[in-house]
Parts: structure tokens; C-alpha cells; sequence
């Protein structure tokens, strides 16, 4: 710690002056103050400025503490002594029973057959046990039903035959009132799915058994709700809460989901409104992990994806929460999602929490008239999963603004000292706050610039195995560019005087900001403006706390000690939302195709994080007494990653058999008819249709398969529904980048059969067109009118045609056991003026076939060329066809 002594007595903000004042040796003034040995003359005071040294290591350790901090925090599954309630052992023997019979698409006889018995006979056997005082009944639905849905740009499903095991569990005299507790136990195609969902499933299993066998009786009824197609875009949700007679009777609902791999499971989604379920969970959950920040980025459609949640909400119009397991999802929907990875605390903490909140629900009051409690939303979020904090969002708006007040307040005093006439402080916070956001615009512009570099070189995704090379790419470069900006306005702009006045007025900067920040997501009734509260009460309560220690001695060691000290809860639970928004960004860049650049994702997310971090650590750039050893270090980390990186030493995928970070590729042996106007075959081709869903694409993959390279890439045909390719679920926005590797016709044993059958005209004008299919378990059927022609009504959903962004019509199909033929109709107007160069006819009808398990599923070419993946990738391989007809 040293002073500067070219700094005169200053005094509080007000009567500071940015100009140099005393540049006349006074740097040998420091043992006296700058007392000049005039009795008359009263002392200078001597400010503290830090060293360098000392300035980075308490930032660098501040940031690592608490970052330390969090990690422990997500380390720490379970809190304290388990109450022996639930038992982790008999759940995880549940887990490794259902994932044991392997991947469990819907049709499979896995998921259909062998995983079904197995529930049924645990649920007997519970039944059998159960104490006196419950009932317990279980009926196994098997609905049909078709809804459409805004999901993935929107299109429709429909369902035949689908799968629920509904068990409800209530008072011996019934129940009139129930719990709905729900999981999945389908999976997508070659994974085995252990946490989606099957471990979802055994806690439910054993939160049955816990309930069903307890001393006391339920006040409400439970069901609980083993769906059998979810995976399948929420099918069988839906055809348990629209036509089960059990659904009336439904308040609420818990809903288990995951986006990840084990680790701790989080509440990212309450509602809608309905206050007492968030004050249900925070009261009575034994480990509390929940984010109102998570719920409203969830919701807001930026991440892609979507649960059970959505169907119970929109067309059972109750409330519920929506868990899901976060962590690790590199490896979700991968055949790495295996038993193995789930630890037993996590089943531990999972149970504990799902038991105590149910118990909660089904004996509170206000599940029996739940509508009287339904106005209103929470602010809730948890402390490092030690304690969760909920309050009313209109309690919350007070308290906005009772601290932007504050705020306001604290910054119009300092503007109305004495000496700041003519609004001398009001200037120079103004020109402060405009240098500070400068700096910002012009560091993302920078670290932009960076990203897209890294783009051209070909080295996109190099973080996706190596997190913290981004940190050390992106990071430095941000942490960078914001402080040498700062340190040329401090050196060029204020004159090169180092007065601690400075430091103070970009607190005030930061401090404002983050006010501003405040009233305006108050103002847009977000309940995450409970963030920005925090940093700002925190910081001006410390700052105000340290006020005498600042104007006396400046940033003394025991100022800067405990002002970080003050920043310490904001800053750490600040830091953990980084963490939540890292952990979910980072693996979906790996699953979210083609076209989004993940480079500028990453730096981008890394560049506003360390924004957010440094916002209040901007005023000990100007507290420090240089900074070019700061900037020589982060330039040299920069460098060095940027080498590393370019030299492509930083290899995105990984096949470790302890931390997989593999690179999806789906692989379809496909054989494509096309029909003309007549009926006509006109063309027919086989091959292997591959999708790369990340931006890399197949430029890894070419080296090990050279077959595999962009002469065989594809082109979208428009005059052909979805292309001419046998889309599985309407993302072909996503993934625009595609390979087809000419390969023998395919032959399934049980081929799709589509006729027409019946052609008519309304006597409204329109055409009436009746189709029967029958083929495999999944099928897509793609609907394009020409142009001129419309859809006016058809069979699915409520009868009006909803189409995906590209203006053509998806229906996604799938069934269950012996499903009969499919059925369905469309009206279409025909076009008055024909377009002569467009396709022959009025529409263009094509029908995808999906073979996701069985002999069917599998060819001899598919499984040459899988051999020759190599093992940081997971090729997701099916048989499929695709038949189009113009009409």
C-alpha cells in the first residue's frame, strides 16, 4: 500500500477538481503530508491509492473465492442428515431395472411392454404393503388425441394409443381434491435414458411407497402419473389431462424433468401465478435449488426446448412446478445417459425434496380451493442451495423501488453539495457514465471481432471440452479492453491525475447503471429485478457504511477489504447465475444445428458476464496507481490461449469415458419416392442423409470418413415438402447444413402404406381430401400448398391448419401397441390463377417413415459407416422413408 502524494487535501465529491494541482515536486512531501513547514498552514491530507499488485490479487481472489464458493455449493447435493423417509437405495435398484432394458422409444416393446410390467408390478407390490388407512388404484390409459403447439416454430401431433400408467393414492374415504405428480419413462432413439427420465420415475416409485405406508392420512388425493410419450413432443401428458376422468379433479402438479445429467435438480418454472406453490416448495423443500431468473428465461423461448409443464398449464389450466436436472448436458439424449452417472445423493436429494413438497400440497388447505390463492407471482431464488428466499411480486416492486429511491436520493445529495453550481457533479456523471458504456459497446465490439476470427480459422467450439480456455480467450480479452479504455480516459481525458475522486465518481456510475437497470425490469413486471436490487442495495449500503474510512484515508487496505466484503452476497449469488446460464448455453451450442454461430454465443455471454462482474471494480482502475502490468498479464494469457487455440490444441469433443463431451451426428438410411400428378413414380434415390447439429458441421469428421465431405452436401429443394428429406421434427430451420451419401434402396418389413381415399368438392369451394397411412410407431407428414392454395380446416387439432415458419404444415405421428390405420382429412381451397412455374397440382403431400428400434432400424451400411465413427462423436442412426404425391 502506498499514497500518492500529488494529491492535495481533497475534499468530499463537490469540491474535487479533475485538473492537475500540484505538479511541482511534491512527491518528496510524503513523510509530512505535504506540510511545507508553515505553522499557519493546516496539514494536507494524504490519500491512499493501491499498488497494482495488491489491487489485482484482491479482485483475482475475491472472484476466485467466490467462485469456489459456488462450485462447493453445486458439490454439496445434500444438506445435513436424510430423515430416512426416502430410501435412495430401493430407487436407484428402480433406476438400473427400467434403464437396464435399454433405449425405450414409444412403440418399442422396451417401453411398451417390458418397462410397463415392471411398474406395474413395483406399483402392485406397494399396493400390497400399503398401510390401512389409504386406497390405491391404478389404471393403465392408452389415449388417442392430436393437439398443435407454438414449440419449434409450430405444427401438430397426433397420437394413437400412447401409454400412461396413472396410479392415484388417497384417503380411504377418497379424495376430492388431488395432487398430480408426473415423469416419463419413453426415451429418445439409442439412449437409455437414466436422468430423462427414468430416474424421475424410481423416485416417484419410492415417494409412492413412502406416502402409500405413512402413519397419518392424506388430507387430498395424489396421482401419480408414469407418462409413456413424452419424448414424442408431450403426447401422452396431453391425452392424460384432456380425457383421463382422473384429471377434473386436479389442482396442481409436479412435474420431473431433464435438460442434463444428474447433479442437483432445479425449480426453473412455477405458475402460471398461483403464489402458494413456490411458497409450498421454498417452505417444505429439505434442499432448496430454485430460480425465478430461470423460470422467466425459460420461458421467454430463448432456450429450445420444452416439458410436460407446458400441456398441464395450457390445456389443463392448472398451476404446477417444473423440475429438471441441469447439470451435464453434453451428454443428454446420448447413449452416455446411463445409471451410472446419477450419483445416489442426487436421488437422495431429489427424493427428499419431491416427498416433502407433495406431503406439503396434500395436506394444505389451499389445494381445496386453490382458485382463491391463484392471483399474483413470486420472486424466489435460493442462497447456495442453503436457503431459498420468496416473497410477493408486488412486495418485491415496493422494495424496487424503495431502493432505486434510495439510490436516487444518495446520488441528488452528492449532486446538491456545495460547489457543484451549475451542475458541475450532474456533468461529470453524465460524461463518466457515457466513458463507462463506451467501453462496453466498444469491448463487445472487440471480443465480437475476436469470435469471429476464431470462426474463419475453423476452430469454432474450441471451449465446448475446454470451458475455461473461453474465459481465458474472451474473458481476458473483455477484462482487457474495458480497463485500458478506462486507464486512457483516466490518463488522457482527466488529465492523468490519479485522485481518488475519480474512483468514487465511477462507483456512482456503476451504481447508477445498475439503478437504471433496476426500475426498468421493474417497470416490465420482471421478477428478476430482484437481481439488480441486490447490486445496488448492497454496494450503496457498503459504500455509505465506508464513507468516513474513504474520505480520510482514501482506498486504504481496510476500505478495499471490506467494501469487497460488502459486495460479497450480491456478488455471489451473481456469480452463481453465470454459472446456471453457462452450464445450460455451453451443451445446447452443441445441439442447436447449423446456422447459429456458437462463437459469437460464447463471447458474447462471456463478455456481458464480465461486464456484470466488473461494474463495480470499475473505480479501482482509477484507485489503482497503474495498470500496465494488469494489461501485460491478461495479454499474455490472451496470446497464449489465442495460440493454443489457433494451433488446434484445443479439440472441442471429447469421448473420456469420465466427461464425454461428444459431437451429435444423425444418420438416416433413407430411400425417397417421388410421385408426379399422375401417380407416377418420377424419381427414386437412396442414401445416408447425415446432420451435424453444431456448427462445425462435418469438417471433423471428413479426416476419419473422406466420403463424408461437401461434394455430397445437399440442397433444399422448395418445390418438395421439407425439402425432399424425411425431417423426424420440423428443424430444418436449424440445421441448413446437410450431407446425403448415395447408398442401396432400404427394405423395412413392414413398409408404409398411403392412399388416397376419397376426393371431393364442397359446395363451399373448397376440395376435400381423405388419406389413409399405416406404417411404423413414428411418422412425419408434410402438407405444402402451392401457391394460390390454401388450408382451410382438417382432422387434426382444433380443426385450423397451423403452419411451421416456413409457411408448410407438419404433423408429427406417432402410436403405441396395435394402433389402427391412420385416418385423416384436409379441405383446401384450390388456387384461381395457377402458378405455371411452380409445381404441377394444388399441394404437395409427403409422408416420412421412422424405424427407431428393431430389425427394421438397422442396415448393414449404417452399421459399416458407424464403425467408422470415431469415439468422441454419437452418430444417432434409424432407417427412414420418405414418399411424396402431388394432388
Amino acid at each position: 500500500m502506498e499514497s500518492d502524494t500529488t494529491v492535495r487535501r481533497i475534499k468530499t465529491f463537490g469540491t474535487q477538481n479533475y485538473s492537475a494541482q500540484d505538479n511541482d515536486g511534491s512527491r518528496d512531501r510524503c513523510a509530512d503530508n505535504g506540510y511545507s513547514g508553515d505553522p499557519k498552514r493546516k496539514p494536507e491530507v494524504s490519500l491512499y491509492l493501491l499498488r497494482e499488485g495488491l489491487a489485482a490479487s484482491l479482485v483475482s481472489v475475491f472472484i476466485l473465492v467466490l467462485w469456489g464458493l459456488v462450485q462447493l455449493s453445486l458439490q454439496q447435493l445434500v444438506i445435513g442428515k436424510a430423515t430416512g423417509e426416502f430410501n435412495a437405495v430401493r430407487a436407484r435398484r428402480h433406476l438400473e431395472e427400467i434403464t437396464s432394458v435399454g433405449p425405450r422409444p414409444v412403440g418399442s416393446p422396451e417401453n411398451e411392454v417390458l418397462t410397463v410390467d415392471y411398474l406395474l408390478e413395483q406399483i402392485e407390490n406397494i399396493r400390497v404393503e400399503a398401510a390401512g388407512l389409504h386406497q390405491l388404484a391404478v389404471d393403465v390409459q392408452r389415449p388417442t388425441g392430436t393437439f398443435s403447439i407454438d414449440f419449434l416454430g409450430g405444427f401438430t401431433s397426433y397420437y394413437d394409443r400412447v401409454t400412461n400408467i396413472a396410479v392415484r393414492l388417497e384417503p380411504k374415504g377418497g379424495a376430492q381434491h388431488l395432487m398430480l405428480a408426473n415423469c416419463h419413462f419413453d426415451t429418445v432413439a439409442n439412449s437409455p435414458g437414466a436422468s430423462d427420465d427414468a430416474v424421475s420415475c424410481a423416485v416417484m416409485l419410492e415417494v409412492l411407497h413412502s406416502l402409500a405406508n405413512q402413519s397419518t392420512p392424506l388430507l387430498h388425493g395424489v396421482v401419480f402419473l408414469f407418462n409413456g410419450a413424452e419424448e414424442n413432443i408431450l403426447q401422452a401428458s396431453h391425452g392424460f389431462i384432456t380425457q383421463h376422468p382422473w384429471a377434473k379433479q386436479v389442482r396442481a402438479f409436479i412435474n420431473l424433468e431433464a435438460a442434463g445429467v444428474g447433479g442437483k435438480e432445479v425449480v426453473f418454472q412455477t405458475g402460471p401465478e398461483n403464489p402458494w406453490l413456490v411458497q409450498a416448495y421454498v417452505h417444505a423443500a429439505k434442499h432448496p435449488f430454485a430460480s425465478v431468473v430461470g423460470q422467466e428465461v425459460f420461458q421467454s423461448g430463448i432456450i429450445p426446448s420444452d416439458t410436460d409443464f407446458r400441456i398441464y398449464r395450457d390445456f389443463g389450466n392448472i398451476p404446477g412446478i417444473d423440475l429438471a436436472f441441469i447439470e451435464n448436458g453434453f451428454i443428454y439424449h446420448t447413449k452416455y445417459d446411463t445409471s451410472d452417472r446419477i450419483l445416489m445423493d442426487s436421488i437422495q436429494r431429489a427424493g427428499d425434496n419431491i416427498l416433502a413438497v407433495l406431503k406439503y400440497l396434500v395436506m394444505s388447505e389451499k389445494l381445496a380451493d386453490s382458485s382463491q390463492y391463484r392471483h399474483g407471482n413470486m420472486v424466489f431464488f435460493d442462497l447456495l442451495g442453503v436457503v431459498a428466499v420468496a416473497y410477493p411480486a408486488r412486495v418485491g416492486t415496493i422494495l424496487n423501488y424503495m431502493v432505486a429511491a434510495a439510490s436516487f436520493l444518495y446520488l441528488a445529495k452528492k449532486a446538491s453539495q456545495p460547489g457543484n453550481g451549475g451542475g458541475r457533479y450532474v456533468r461529470d456523471l453524465a460524461c463518466a457514465t457515457g466513458v463507462a458504456v463506451l467501453s462496453w459497446v466498444v469491448t463487445l465490439m472487440s471480443v465480437l471481432i475476436v469470435a469471429l476470427l476464431v470462426t474463419l480459422l475453423g476452430r469454432s467450439m474450441f471451449w465446448y471440452n475446454h470451458f475455461y480456455a473461453s474465459i481465458c480467450l474472451y474473458g481476458t480479452a473483455a477484462s482487457g479492453k474495458i480497463i485500458l479504455i478506462h486507464t486512457l480516459a483516466k490518463n488522457l481525458y482527466y488529465g492523468g491525475v490519479r485522485l481518488v475522486g475519480l474512483g468514487d465518481l465511477y462507483f456512482d456510475v456503476s451504481l447508477l447503471l445498475w439503478c437504471c437497470s433496476l426500475v426498468w425490469l421493474t417497470q416490465q413486471g420482471l421478477c428478476s429485478a430482484y437481481v439488480p436490487m441486490l447490486m445496488v442495495a448492497f454496494p450503496l449500503l457498503t459504500k455509505l457504511l465506508l464513507a468516513k474510512e474513504f474520505k480520510h484515508r482514501g482506498a486504504s487496505m481496510k476500505y478495499s477489504v471490506l467494501y469487497l466484503f460488502g459486495l460479497t452476497l450480491p456478488y455471489v449469488h451473481f456469480m452463481f447465475l453465470i454459472w446456471v446460464v453457462f452450464e445450460i448455453f455451453t451443451p445446447i451450442m452443441g445441439r442447436s444445428g447449423t446456422e447459429i454461430p456458437p462463437e459469437v454465443v460464447m463471447a458474447t455471454l462471456v463478455t456481458l458476464a464480465t461486464v456484470f462482474i466488473s461494474s463495480f471494480f470499475l473505480h479501482f482502475i482509477y484507485l489503482a496507481r497503474s495498470t500496465k502490468w494488469i494489461l501485460a498479464g491478461l495479454g499474455s494469457v490472451f496470446v497464449c490461449t489465442f495460440l493454443l487455440m489457433s494451433c488446434g490444441l484445443l479439440f472441442p469433443y471429447s469421448g473420456s469415458a469420465d466427461s464425454p463431451r461428444p459431437k451429435r451426428v444423425f444418420l438416416q438410411h433413407t430411400t425417397r419416392t417421388f410421385h408426379n400428378l399422375q401417380g407416377q413414380v418420377e424419381g427414386q434415390d437412396s442414401g445416408l442423409w447425415i446432420n451435424s447439429f453444431d456448427y462445425t458441421g462435418i469438417q471433423h469428421i471428413t479426416p476419419l470418413i473422406p466420403e463424408i465431405n461437401d461434394s455430397v452436401r445437399t440442397s433444399c429443394r422448395e418445390d418438395r415438402p421439407f425439402c425432399g428429406y424425411p425431417w423426424f421434427l420440423p428443424v430444418k430451420f436449424l440445421s441448413k447444413k446437410n450431407w446425403y451419401l448415395p447408398a442401396p434402396e432400404v427394405s423395412p418389413s413392414a413398409p408404409v402404406e398411403f392412399s388416397l381415399l376419397s376426393r371431393e368438392e364442397t359446395s363451399w369451394g373448397t376440395i376435400k381430401m381423405t388419406f389413409s397411412v399405416e406404417g411404423p410407431s413414428h411418422m412425419s407428414l408434410y402438407l405444402m400448398p402451392h401457391r394460390g392454395a390454401s388450408l382451410s380446416t382438417w382432422s387434426f387439432g382444433d380443426g385450423t391448419p397451423q403452419f411451421d415458419l416456413s409457411g408448410e404444415y407438419f404433423v408429427f405421428y406417432s402410436h403405441g401397441l396395435d394402433a389402427p390405420k391412420w385416418i385423416f382429412w384436409f379441405e383446401i381451397q384450390p388456387p384461381r390463377d395457377p402458378d405455371p412455374s411452380g409445381p404441377e397440382g394444388m399441394i404437395s403431400v409427403a409422408i416420412s417413415t421412422h424405424y427407431f428400434f428393431g430389425r427394421d432400424s438397422r442396415t448393414a451400411q449404417l452399421e459399416e459407416i458407424l464403425r467408422r465413427f470415431p469415439t468422441w462423436s454419437f452418430p444417432s442412426s434409424w432407417v427412414s422413408t420418405y414418399d411424396m404425391f402431388r394432388y
